[in-house]
């Protein structure tokens, strides 16, 4: 930790150790507070916004500005796709073939709405149409990560000089909307229909019900957990770099997904048969409860980073652009999404993730999907399709979207 120029640099294990104490806050706000939960507000989103808040106070009244080390986060989000993919296995992807296309093609859809939407409203307050990209799916459904890496591109070729901050902007806005839209919309859609899940008794694949916090969790099962998971993903590695060796760049944590579906698949079962002090329940609280801390500790960390002073002078057309994208992602998803997958629990539950991915990341999906199944009950349906569609395919379809859309300008 040191003080340079203003800035308070903090490192990893810093960066760590507050990320902790931020979810554990969000998590007692929420205990607290009955309201963030009865509308399904993610516990780190709480920590992560009201910490980011704090520091932008910080920076305004003495002006020092705080600066993490983020190097951990990266693995958490390792750690928790990880997790899903081992509560995972074929026959659920076989199951989730119908609704897997269905949400896809929905996404793609939306997923073009949203550039002429971001297109249309910098058009209309008189600037460059291609601005609108960087307010539509190169910083929302693309998030930080896309918005920073294409921001080259629009300074370069295209002489907006302050791509960046523009793409930073958005993404952030949009994280913010996205993290506080989609359990409002799923508790909306569960109350109004009275949905139930299709097993209440079923485990969650991220947590455990707000009923069950006193549940105890087995010594052995947590160790077994860990194995499974690192099992997975040293398998992801290894799948990983052959994909690369390939063409094929992928992001670490989808590979480590699939690892996770193949070692749940046929691996699992024979262990369980076979060696049974090595088998792990990929559906137990052990593994619930480090899906959960796991991803806590991501969302946390990325919330609590955001440099809110940076967007301040961005924020009147950009907050323009962004409300647009939000009264249209909101409809998307209550009347179109939720009609497609169903108008059943899992719809709901899918529309939440839906509003996660529309404007956030997603983390931010399956942050929103927690918070909901944790106080209505599980839907691994929704927990199979929504990161592939999210983390897979989304991405390979956006790259093409903008790349397309770039050669009009």
């Amino acid at each position: 930790m040191e003080l340079i120029e203003n800035t308070l640099s903090l490192q990893s294990f810093f960066t760590i150790s507050l990320a902790i104490i931020v979810l554990f806050v969000g998590k007692g706000l929420n205990h607290r507070f009955a309201v963030l939960r009865n509308i399904n507000i993610p516990e780190p989103v709480v920590g992560g916004l009201l910490f980011s808040i704090l520091f932008a106070i910080v920076h305004f009244s003495i002006g020092i500005s705080i600066e993490f080390d983020l190097t951990a986060r990266d693995f958490m989000l390792v750690y928790f796709f990880t997790t899903i993919g081992l509560n995972s296995n074929i026959m659920d992807l076989v199951k989730g073939g119908k609704p897997l296309v269905i949400l896809l093609f929905a996404t793609i859809l939306y997923m073009a709405i949203q550039n002429v939407v971001g297109i249309s409203v910098a058009t209309v307050f008189g600037l460059e149409p291609i601005i609108g990209m960087l307010g539509g799916t190169v910083s929302l459904i693309g998030g930080h990560g896309t918005a920073i890496a294409w921001a080259p591109t629009f300074v370069e070729k295209y002489g907006i000089s302050n791509a960046m901050e523009i793409g930073i902007a958005c993404a952030t806005f949009g994280l913010i909307l996205a993290s506080l839209m989609g359990g409002p919309i799923a508790s909306f859609l569960i109350k109004k229909h009275q949905l139930k899940p299709a097993q209440i008794d079923d485990k969650n694949d991220v947590g455990i019900s707000y009923e069950k916090q006193g549940v105890g969790i087995d010594y052995f099962a947590f160790l077994h957990a860990i194995l499974g998971i690192h099992v997975s993903i040293i398998l992801g590695y290894f799948l990983n770099d052959a994909l690369e060796n390939a063409g094929l760049k992928l992001p670490l944590f989808v590979t480590c997904l699939f690892a996770g579906i193949m070692i749940s698949s046929f691996v699992t079962p024979t262990i369980s048969k076979k060696f049974s002090w090595l088998s792990w329940d990929a559906r137990g609280l052990a593994m619930a409860l480090i899906a959960d801390i796991s991803l806590g500790i991501f969302l946390a960390m990325s919330l609590m980073s955001m440099q809110l002073w940076v967007i301040v002078d961005l924020a009147g057309p950009i907050l323009a652009i962004i409300t647009a994208q939000f009264v249209i992602a909101a409809s998307i998803t209550l009347f179109v999404v939720f009609k497609l997958m169903g108008s059943n629990y899992d719809a709901a539950v899918i529309c939440s993730g839906f509003g996660g991915i529309s404007l956030g990341s997603t983390a931010t999906a399956m942050a929103n999907m927690t918070a909901v199944t944790q106080r209505y009950g599980a839907s691994h349906l929704a927990f199979v399709i929504v990161p592939l569609v999210c983390a897979f395919f989304v991405d390979l379809v956006n790259v093409v979207m903008i790349q397309t859309l770039l050669s009009f300008f």
